[in-house]
């Protein structure tokens, strides 16, 4: 009966595995849906979505494909008329209601019966169980209660799954969202799995290695040990602050909170800087030279084991990039251009990457484009999104 909503996951994106589907039809044989859509909803979430960042393209999947089962679109102008005065929800015995329709999902019998009753109907209902209406028990209408019904018209009370999932509160979960503060703590989170390994003993406990080699070993346990991750991690953050940078502000203030939250890091350092790196590093997003650092004593206290990760748009006039100086500052000139500074740092560590808050479909043709691109030619440049922070940390942490 299922089928078309597993290749609907699929079709969205979802890597639902034949054990996990086989696993999904084995709980409705055991009736934990409770013979209720809404429970069916968040039974087949349960199973079948292996990370929240999934919820949103589940719930997508899910709202596409049980849509008939929540709303009708087509209805006379007199009915959505009659729907639009609600009745007050009457009392009435919810376990009897279940007891007469909670018998199973049968879609085709309930739009057989619906439009039975459209044919039929000739005036407005409230509080019944019969016709389409409102504050009652039958399976057409709103405001009432029904546990396998067609909701027609006025607000989910009940909130039914086709409602929750229609809401998509998880949207900004998914990989390829920009980021907010908990999905940026969630990214650095998994530095854990890229810090290095000591040279030391084999001493540390592997569970789900010691798991799989005792199943390996006939169910003899079998110890699985390997060296404990070192924090070994020297990360330097540089910010893009003011101008372009103005509209991600808060995306950027949020990755700043994230990186000094994380607790991943052996040495860490930021600064700021306006449109390109030039004489002065920023020790503030202001960028007041009061608050500044030289930036040749910055380059001299790195070396190759420092990570390097600039933040910004990229987005400039070209001479702020190219020319002796292109600094806008009234009172400042820079005599090296400020692509001079950046293969500077670049050639200081070959691990530099560069966030771009800009979506990546937008770079080739967005104002700046040029100095984007040329950027980009100097070191990886990685889009501001959790799949893209995902693979800049990795690229940063690739051994070279």
């Amino acid at each position: 009966m299922f089928t078309g909503f597993f290749y609907a996951l699929r079709r969205y994106g979802l890597d639902v595995s034949l054990n996990e589907w086989l696993t999904l039809m084995e709980a409705l044989t055991l009736g934990l849906h409770g013979s209720q859509l809404t429970d069916f909803y968040y039974l087949a979430r349960c199973i079948l979505v292996k990370s929240e960042a999934d919820f949103d393209r589940f719930d997508l999947a899910f709202a596409e494909y049980f849509r008939d089962v929540e709303s009708v679109q087509e209805l006379p102008d007199e009915f959505l008329e009659w729907l639009a005065k609600a009745a007050p929800q009457r009392d009435f015995d919810r376990d009897e209601v279940d007891a007469r329709f909670g018998g199973g999902l049968d879609l085709e019998e309930l739009k057989k019966m619906l439009a039975q009753r459209l044919s039929e109907q000739t005036e407005r209902h409230d509080g019944g169980g019969k016709w389409i209406g409102t504050g009652g028990t039958s399976p057409f209408g709103h405001g009432g209660y029904n546990p396998a019904g067609i909701r027609i018209g006025g607000p989910g009370r009940q909130k039914s799954a086709v409602q929750v999932a229609a809401e998509r509160d998880y949207r900004d979960f998914r990989q390829d969202a920009a980021l907010e503060l908990r999905q940026f703590q969630m990214a650095f989170r998994r530095l854990r799995n890229l810090t290095v390994k000591g040279d030391g003993p084999k001493d540390e406990l592997q569970l789900d290695e010691t798991i799989q080699a005792t199943c390996d070993n006939g169910g003899f346990l079998k110890l699985a040990f390997d060296r404990p991750r070192k924090n070994d991690v020297r990360l330097l953050v540089l910010f893009d602050s003011g101008g372009s940078m103005w509209s991600y502000s808060h995306l950027c203030s949020r990755l700043f909170h994230a990186v000094h939250e994380a607790s991943h890091f052996k040495e860490l350092k930021t600064f700021y800087f306006h449109n390109c790196v030039y004489d002065d590093l920023f020790t503030t997003p202001e960028c007041w030279y009061q608050d500044s650092a030289d930036t040749k004593g910055v380059l001299q206290g790195l070396n190759s084991s420092w990570k390097i990760l600039f933040v910004g748009d990229g987005a400039m006039a070209p001479s702020e990039l190219l020319s002796r100086g292109g600094c806008l500052d009234y009172y400042r000139s820079n005599s090296d251009p400020g692509l001079a500074w950046l293969r500077r740092f670049a050639a200081k560590s070959a691990h530099v990457a560069w966030l771009n808050p800009i979506p990546q479909e937008r770079w080739a043709y967005t104002w700046g484009n040029y100095t984007i691109g040329l950027i980009g030619r100097e070191m990886p440049m990685f889009p501001l999104t959790i799949d893209g922070l995902d693979d800049a940390l990795r690229h940063l942490m690739a051994p070279r």
